[in-house]
């Protein structure tokens, strides 16, 4: 078997495509989370921590002193631990949103209920018919 014939064989399963679109998927759920952590989210948990804004939460590590995460970058190292929160934060979401999601499917798989029993044959029926007459 030859190379490409083999990477062909391995390209078209299943499995390879099922994971590409999963990972294509992903990668737009990854954007509409992020615009709802960074959109949504974040400026009322700022709001209730007093205004400001995490993303320029952050501590100098070279000596400079700036208004905004952007201008100490451009000055030195700076410790960003206000974008972690906020990446942090939208990870929580992302992972509650995807349990929730595979606690559904998970429930609508289990919940199907099991096929009626099949009727038993003629025979059966009438030999039962016999026996129960015969009982009276």
């Amino acid at each position: 078997m030859s190379f490409m014939s083999e990477f062909k064989e391995f390209a078209v399963k299943g499995n390879v495509i099922d994971l590409a679109v999963g990972v294509i998927i992903g990668g737009a759920f990854g954007k509409i989370v992020d615009a709802l952590v960074n959109d949504i989210i974040m400026p009322v948990v700022s709001k209730l921590f007093g205004g400001l804004d995490f993303s320029n939460y952050f501590i100098p590590l070279a000596g400079q002193t700036a208004e905004t995460l952007a201008e100490a970058k451009q000055a030195g190292a700076v410790f960003a631990y206000g974008s972690f929160i906020t990446v942090a934060l939208n990870f929580l979401i992302l992972a509650f949103i995807i349990f929730v999601m595979v606690r559904q499917i998970n429930r609508l798989k289990r919940s199907a209920p099991p096929p009626a029993p099949a009727a038993p044959p003629e025979e059966v029926v009438l030999l039962r018919e016999i026996r129960d007459s015969l009982r009276k």
